[in-house]
């Protein structure tokens, strides 16, 4: 085990609390695809950007769910599991005051055990009617070809943060980040605003520990005390062995 890798284990050792931000890098462990690197909107000229957007899905709902389904694969949801690195968060919060702040919207840190998830893009596995404000989950999307509202017959919107959309829990999130006496990134490269501010406000405001998990560096690597460009399944792995 290396330098970094032995002072990240000593430090979760003696944290009491500990506050994870998890990005895509989290998630592709398990072999879900970067959603925005998926190339079947190219056909139609559209971006990513102009796909998931609240504009988008008023003005034309029966192409966005189309789209949308398309993106995020949403039928092959159920196929994907928490790989080593939700495992090991869960885990730790079984011993642990544990707090995950995360850009991924595929729910699998709850999968995983995890119980204070922050959600801050939202979740694909619900979808909701903005009229009447019923709720419905992946298994009635994946059934209905344009989701809509079994009361109202409203098109659903999906409870995923859209461009143009708020994001969801900052303020706790950043509340929680605070509270805590170390904080790790893991999978992120910090691009996605306003959520890569969170980091900045934790060195600002708070005094403890930051570490950065990532496979390549970020442009907000100087934040950070230590930084371990590793996978994460290969981090967890050495610290496991060193348990």
């Amino acid at each position: 085990m290396n330098m970094q890798l032995e002072e990240l284990k000593n430090q979760i050792g003696e944290a009491e609390r500990i506050c994870f931000f998890t990005g895509a890098g989290v998630s592709t462990e398990s072999g879900i695809p970067d959603f925005r690197s998926q190339n079947g909107l190219y056909r139609k000229n559209l971006e990513f950007s102009d796909v998931i957007s609240t504009s988008f899905y008023r003005n034309d709902p029966v192409l966005f769910w189309e789209l949308f389904k398309e993106i995020f694969c949403v039928k092959l949801l159920h196929e994907y599991e928490p790989n080593s690195g939700h495992d090991f968060i869960a885990e730790l919060g079984q011993e642990k005051t544990v707090h995950v702040i995360t850009q991924n919207i595929d729910g699998l840190h709850q999968k995983a055990g995890s119980k204070n998830v922050y959600e801050i893009h939202g979740t694909i596995k619900r979808a909701h009617c903005q009229k009447c404000k019923n709720e419905f989950g992946l298994d009635f999307l994946n059934k209905a070809g344009l989701p809509s509202c079994t009361s109202c017959e409203e098109v659903l919107k999906p409870n995923v943060v859209l461009f143009g959309d708020s994001i969801h829990c900052f303020e706790e999130a950043v509340e929680v980040a605070l509270q805590s006496d170390l904080f790790i990134v893991m999978g992120s490269s910090l691009q996605v605003t306003p959520i890569n501010q969170i980091p900045l406000l934790v060195r600002k405001l708070g005094q403890i520990p930051m570490i950065i998990i990532n496979k390549e560096p970020t442009h907000y690597d100087y934040v950070f005390d230590s930084q371990i460009y590793l996978p994460i399944g290969e981090v967890v792995t050495a610290l496991r062995n060193e348990k």
